[in-house]
């Protein structure tokens, strides 16, 4: 049976295609998917080891912009309580082409969290 983690690592890169290169030869991943935009580079990539899974994609970003990434049933409900809080919005509640809603927000140190009701496996998907 697979194990559908609820809190995620994600990781961005300049160059994903690199980094998956190097995380599946140098540290053992094994890849779970990998999709590509229009211009073949890397938009989102799922890494696993184990029963655990690390999402990465293609970002211009500071060197170390690491996040996380935590599945929520209600992302609306979630967001309000967190612009409650206090928390930096990096972009509000949206819905996702792969049929997921989510949001993404900065903490107090800057580390980007990001939300929403997509829950990665640690299996390929099905129309992979």
């Amino acid at each position: 049976m697979a194990h559908n983690p609820d809190i995620v690592p994600y990781l961005s890169y300049r160059d994903a295609q690199a980094a998956i290169d190097f995380l599946t030869t140098a540290f053992g991943l094994s890849v779970v998917q990998v999709q590509t935009g229009d211009d073949g580079a890397v938009v989102h990539a799922e890494l696993r080891h184990g029963n655990g899974v690390i999402m990465l994609g293609a970002a211009d970003l500071p060197k170390g912009s690491p996040g996380i990434f935590l599945v929520v049933e209600d992302v609306d409900a979630h967001h309000a309580r967190a612009v409650e809080g206090g928390a930096e919005v990096v972009y509000g509640p949206e819905d996702t082409e792969w049929g997921a809603r989510r949001w993404r927000a900065r903490d107090p140190e800057g580390h980007e969290w990001s939300f929403g009701t997509y829950q990665p496996s640690t299996e390929p998907p099905a129309w992979a």
